[in-house]
């Protein structure tokens, strides 16, 4: 059975929603949990669930929701305390120094010291980040961690790398990136053949800044040795096109493309909304739409990909949405388990090293 490290204190909604979907998820995956946080407020939501004995949890759609039944003597889990917690705005490099005794640090030291096999946190994306270099090291041949944002398409989904890992990149490190992403879309997504490109303004080779410039030659030669087929540069308006299964740009760039798409999805579904209940007529459409738009829902609903793996340490972490709920949480340890399944860093270390 694998056993997965959960930050308890990390996120929105902790530490009630990050336990409640890391329960869900070990009866759905059959994994063990070391839930790692205060022990007094984890305790008390355990607590909580044993009297009751379900969560009430959304299932991907908001307004909907439903019983979840937990039975915690069928659950294999221990609580480590951790004292201290790491804030969203604190500055990661003094808070991984100071907090040592943080419930981030400490889950990644249960997957160092051989406890856990991964770890996932709803916390600072930069202090997971942190932590998991730090603590867990890097593959070997790998410059910097990459975070592989997967996107919804029509067809299938998109890896946008780095989704906000590193702010300042060089030209070999989106190489890298490249490599990573493809064996990520290859093993996770079941894409069998990945087409790669970067993020720029323009289509034509020459176009963009001077990072997107030293960089398209190198992956071009890439392309030339058989490593993946490269497709170019790729501007915004294509992301969601089928130009390419693997999209390549620094953590700055691709944090943005990734706010943006879920701030744009959120507007519009919000926008949709207002008009079903804008009038009679509205009202009607909307009733009859209901089934068609929850199917929608669940495809462009970032709580059905959980979490982001983040690439290129050596172990197993999956860095979750900080508003994650149960339903969210759930599945980022999903997530990590498919990772494990998949044996994905032995595949990256093999690319690299080539």
């Amino acid at each position: 059975m694998a056993r997965i490290a959960i930050d308890a204190m990390g996120g929105d909604y902790a530490p009630r929603k990050i336990v409640e979907g890391s329960l869900w998820a070990a009866m759905e995956y059959g994994v063990g949990l070391e839930l790692v946080g205060r022990e007094d407020e984890i305790q008390k939501e355990l607590d909580h669930i044993r009297q009751v004995g379900y969560i009430l949890s959304d299932i991907g759609t908001k307004g909907h929701k439903r019983r979840i039944k937990i039975d915690l003597d069928k659950i294999d889990y221990t609580i480590t305390h951790a004292s201290e917690v790491i804030g969203m705005g604190e500055a990661v490099g003094q808070s991984i120094r100071r907090k040592k005794d943080s419930s981030i640090v400490a889950s990644v030291n249960a997957v160092a010291q051989g406890r856990c096999e991964a770890v996932v946190s709803a916390g600072s994306t930069g202090a997971a980040m942190a932590a998991s270099l730090f603590g867990l090291g890097r593959i070997s041949g790998i410059t910097r961690p990459a975070i592989a944002v997967t996107l919804p398409r029509l067809d299938k989904p998109v890896v946008i790398i780095d989704g906000g890992a590193n702010s300042d990149c060089n030209a070999g490190m989106l190489a890298q990136f490249a490599q990573m992403g493809v064996a990520f879309a290859k093993l996770n997504l079941g894409i069998e053949n990945p087409k790669v490109g970067i993020l720029s303004i323009g289509e034509e080779e020459g176009k963009g800044n001077e990072l997107v410039k030293e960089t398209y030659p190198l992956l071009k030669q890439m392309h030339e040795e058989g490593q993946f087929e490269f497709v170019g540069n790729v501007e915004g308006k294509e992301v969601f096109k089928e130009k390419a299964d693997v999209i390549v740009t620094d953590g700055f760039s691709g944090n943005i493309v990734l706010k943006v798409t879920e701030g744009s999805s959120s507007m519009l579904l919000n926008m949709i909304k207002s008009e079903f209940k804008s009038d009679i007529i509205g009202a009607v459409i909307g009733l009859l739409a209901k089934p068609f738009l929850r199917r929608i829902l669940k495809k462009v609903n970032w709580e059905v990909f959980g979490g982001m793996l983040l690439l290129g340490v050596n172990g197993i972490s999956v860095i979750a949405h900080g508003r994650s709920s149960a339903f969210a949480m759930k599945n980022a340890v999903g997530a990590a388990v498919k990772a494990l399944n998949k044996d994905i860093n032995s595949k990256i270390s093999e690319s690299i090293n080539k």
